[in-house]
């Protein structure tokens, strides 16, 4: 991207972001705005698509209400956008999961990354390996 596009979106770029891939279960936060009211109202979904970057940036979350598939597609940079939150962090190996449209109830889970737990004892800090069956538990 052109340098001088870079220092013109830089102003309006959020910094405090999580991390968001393709597969994570997010809840966004969005400003709504009902007669002269505003309120903010939670969506929660599985990220199928990301697209862009810079201050174009989007992502597109899916999420199944009442029997009824809907996605939203997000401008992450958005001021309307207030909060982004990874619940989950999913294992898929695809960069668009546009299959999942065709899914339903138990066939559209998502393997979740097993993470590292932080272990806080004390002073001391301890990184504890994810609880990951290996290959000769599961033969027994």
């Amino acid at each position: 991207m052109n340098q001088l596009i870079k220092e013109v979106e830089k102003p309006f770029l959020k910094t405090n972001l999580p991390t968001v891939d393709v597969g994570d279960t997010v809840k966004l936060f969005v400003k709504i705005k009902e007669g002269g009211k505003e309120r903010s109202q939670g969506y929660e979904g599985v990220v199928i698509k990301k697209r862009g970057c810079g201050i174009s940036q989007t992502i597109t979350v899916r999420r199944v209400f009442q029997g009824v598939g809907i996605e939203r597609v997000f401008v992450v940079h958005s001021p309307r956008l207030e909060k982004i939150s990874v619940q989950r962090k999913g294992h898929v190996r695809r960069a668009k999961l546009y299959y999942q449209r065709k899914r339903s109830g138990k066939a559209t889970r998502i393997r979740e990354i097993a993470q590292e737990k932080l272990v806080i004892t004390g002073s001391n800090v301890a990184v504890s390996a994810p609880d990951v069956p290996t290959a000769a538990s599961e033969t027994a």
